[in-house]
């Protein structure tokens, strides 16, 4: 096995990490353990405690840029632990996989971004700018008490970040082959379409909700939002969740509920969407309630000194031509790259994440510590000394 590992102090920080059954929102000692290979580089650590959630703010530095890596110490559960081929909390290397619940999201990249900066700050101890952790426990769940508390903390004492790399899963077959430089936006919809509950028997006397919201999802699942841009696909409206009925097959049900989302692009706005949703529904006359959850914005990084780094150091590292997009979910990306920041994600393959037997191959986790290594030496060492 030894073989397999060029990289030990990689591999001792991963394991001991991912030997740590943090579920959202649990951080379980994960950030007190990278907080400890941060303090001797002179990182200052800040912990920001906000109701059940635990999250870190480290820093080096207090002159710009402020570049960040920001991710996350919680995981998703792991099911049924009977499933696993070896204990979702205690890391295994098998045959070059480490295996492991958050071996690919995101603990493996949490490792290789110390270790990066411990290499970088020993080679270049009088490098430029400023070094920032931001992570947070609750990534994975409902992610009110995490980053966007930090970022809500950093923007009222005006501290920027420049640059920041995520380190969620972003590659699809091989590291690098792809990262995220944007994400779309996400809204939802929690409709209630009132009727008049009644007898199956006596529809004169009811108003069956159901019948008189079909037009109108018709509509909405027919409408073209926009056209997508270089960047986003067009926006999609998809219904997630319906249910309307008492359970009994002689009732006609008094309410409708859907739950419904939206990812959109840059080309909308919340306020558009919004109204266009209203537009139809007052357009077939249905008798509603909505409430709307603002999940994120769209953002995106198309041009910089960031994304010209990353591509820069992926191919020098694996060889690999990587492309930049915005397709998947959220990530805590959303609340970051509003301040102004530039952003990418970069992280190892996604191909086992939140599955039964997650895992990584350890030779990725390597090539990505070099990785972030070589980005932060583009963008905090001065070529010109």
């Amino acid at each position: 096995m030894s073989e397999q590992i060029n990289d030990q102090a990689l591999f001792d920080l991963s394991c001991d990490l991912l030997s740590r059954p943090s579920v959202t929102p649990l951080d379980e000692g994960c950030q007190d353990l990278m907080a400890e290979h941060l303090k001797p580089l002179g990182f200052n650590i800040e912990s920001m405690i906000f109701e059940d959630t635990t999250n870190m703010w480290a820093r080096k530095g207090d002159t710009g840029p402020l570049f960040c890596f920001a991710g996350h110490t919680d995981v998703v559960p792991v099911g049924n632990e009977d499933k696993w081929d070896n204990p979702p909390f205690s890391p295994k290397l098998i045959d070059g996989m480490l295996h492991g619940r958050g071996a690919a999201d995101m603990k493996g990249s949490l490792a290789a971004m110390v270790i990066a900066t411990e290499r970088f700050v020993k080679q270049h101890p009088d490098h430029k700018g400023s070094i920032a952790f931001l992570i947070t426990s609750d990534e994975e769940g409902p992610f009110i008490n995490g980053t966007t508390r930090v970022i809500d903390t950093l923007e009222a004492r005006n501290e920027k970040i420049q640059y920041c790399i995520v380190g969620e899963p972003s590659s699809s077959h091989h590291l690098g082959d792809i990262v995220k430089n944007g994400r779309r936006g996400s809204l939802t919809g929690d409709l209630v379409i009132h009727g008049k509950q009644g007898h199956v028997a006596y529809p004169h006397l009811a108003i069956n909700p159901i019948h008189v919201a079909a037009p109108a999802l018709d509509e909405l699942s027919k409408t073209v939002w926009d056209n997508g841009n270089e960047y986003f696909p067009p926006t999609s409206f998809q219904v997630s969740n319906i249910h309307g009925g008492t359970g009994a097959g002689n009732v006609i049900p008094g309410e409708l509920h859907v739950q419904f989302n939206l990812r959109f692009s840059t080309e909308l706005t919340f306020e558009k969407i919004i109204a266009k949703v209203t537009q139809i529904l007052a357009k077939h006359h249905l008798d509603y309630d909505i409430e709307w959850t603002y999940n994120g914005l769209p953002f995106l990084t198309d041009h910089g000194k960031l994304l010209q780094s990353v591509k820069e150091s992926i191919k020098e590292v694996t060889d690999i031509d990587t492309d930049p997009q915005t397709s998947g979910g959220t990530s805590d990306g959303r609340f970051i790259a509003p301040t102004g920041a530039e952003l990418v994600e970069v992280g190892p393959v996604n191909a086992t994440i939140h599955q039964v037997n997650e895992c990584v191959k350890f030779s990725d986790l390597e090539q990505l510590t070099n990785v972030y290594q070589r980005i932060l030496e583009k963008l905090l060492v001065d070529n010109d000394n």
